[in-house]
């Protein structure tokens, strides 16, 4: 094969004059090799007809029925018309013919985009980002805020996705971004429209009320409309998730707080940093309380009569051992109440801050759970386990009812026992 620099010499002699055989002493190459590269047009050969030719028909049509068509399915089909050729073929010759058409509906991914752009406290994005899979063993929900001129993003951890946790949810993250803005854009929780359509639900509406924004939902099958929350979470799962040195979700929290703040503001965009446009942002002030949602949560109580909540726990009487209670905490207000399974409460405590892992125990409870305890203790000696006890009367009886064996007596064959005996001498 000749070098750049043998071809380059080889043109510039030929334009000089000489001649082939000339060209060919003086570089050392073979004269049909210099001919080859000094023709001014080279042949291409033919490619020979795709062998999707003759099934060109039936993938047009198909493709006319399903833009979509898995190749797998295809390959399937064309095999029962006769192709004996492979699959990865097939995958080479449907992309070099361009069989496949466009989407409408969704472009294949060729739809034109663009950058909106956002008035300075205008907009603030909002959905929910799932973790399936957490260190605590136990699935999370993330609301996560972005503003959508400056990009600041802010989260709160949640247990559900209820409409009061999205609520609880909402004004952490508000609280952390230092207001709200005009608008917030979402797409089409159930939480937040009735399922089909665009209208608000009535507790949706006033909680926009109280924080005096409002509520602009995402055109259906369009989450693109919310970009900016939708990278950030992607942003979010790379840069702090997957390394995040947490165990629980009150340090989880934590770490995010962090993040947020010392990293994600520390973004890099035209005119300063995510934090200093964001800082500039004119957004509304927050109402001193929180919208009154009730949060409403069932547990099971431990061993110690104790309930988790939030991170914390709090004390019950020690007869709901092992039973199932609901917490219920009202957003703005200083206290929890656990009711019982009747729906008789049954304790009420000090709200404890989310995360904390405090123990809340009101001094009746604790004196409740040490009686029973002492109550418990027994002065017998314990069971021996491997003593040897074999089925006593009550067992051998019962045993004899089951098979029916019961007020039959026993009777002996006594000549049929001595034929026996002189056999066996």
């Amino acid at each position: 094969m000749l070098t750049q620099e043998d071809d380059v010499e080889i043109q510039a002699l030929a334009k000089r004059g000489w001649s082939i055989s000339a060209i060919a002493r003086h570089t050392g190459r073979d004269r049909k090799t210099v001919r080859v590269h000094l023709q001014e047009e080279k042949r291409e050969r033919e490619r020979p007809p795709s062998c999707l030719e003759p099934y060109r028909d039936y993938l047009e049509a198909r493709f006319l029925d399903d833009p979509h068509a898995l190749a797998t399915v295809l390959y399937r089909e064309l095999v029962d018309l006769g192709f004996a050729r492979s699959y990865q073929t097939l995958v080479r010759e449907l992309r070099r013919l361009e069989l496949r058409p466009d989407c409408p509906a969704c472009h294949n991914g060729k739809a034109p985009t663009t950058e909106i752009a956002h008035e300075p406290g205008e907009e603030c994005q909002l959905d929910w980002w799932e973790l399936n899979e957490t260190p605590w063993g136990e699935k999370a929900y993330v609301l996560v805020g972005a503003l959508s001129h400056s990009g600041r993003l802010r989260a709160v951890f949640s247990e559900g996705q209820s409409f009061p946790h999205l609520a609880a949810a909402l004004d952490g993250v508000l609280r952390r971004l230092g207001g709200t803005a005009k608008v917030w854009r979402t797409d089409r929780m159930a939480t937040v429209v009735h399922p089909g359509t665009d209208r608000l639900r009535p507790e949706a509406a006033a909680l926009a009320k109280h924080y005096g924004a409002q509520v602009a939902v995402c055109p259906a099958y369009r989450p693109q409309r919310k970009g900016v929350v939708e990278s950030g979470i992607g942003y979010l799962a790379r840069s702090w998730w997957r390394s995040a040195p947490v165990s629980t979700p009150a340090q989880a929290q934590a770490d995010l707080d962090r993040f947020c703040a010392g990293v994600a503001d520390e973004r890099r965009r035209e005119g300063g940093t995510v934090g200093s446009l964001a800082n500039a942002e004119p957004l509304l002030s927050l109402p001193v309380s929180p919208f009154p949602a009730e949060l409403e949560a069932e547990r099971t109580v431990d061993t110690k009569a104790l309930v988790n909540f939030e991170g914390n726990r709090y004390s019950v009487p020690p007869e709901l051992l092992g039973q199932t209670v609901t917490v219920r905490a009202r957003l703005g207000e200083l206290d929890v109440e656990i009711v019982s399974a009747a729906g008789r409460r049954v304790a009420r405590h000090r709200r404890a801050p989310a995360g904390a892992a405090q123990t809340v125990r009101a001094a009746e409870h604790a004196e409740a759970l040490e009686q029973a305890v002492l109550d418990a203790f027994a002065a017998a000696r314990p069971c021996k386990r491997k003593a040897n006890r074999p089925p006593g009367e009550a067992a051998l009886a019962a045993a004899a009812r089951i098979r029916g064996e019961e007020g039959k007596e026993v009777a002996i064959d006594l000549d049929r026992y001595a034929e026996l005996a002189g056999a066996a001498r």
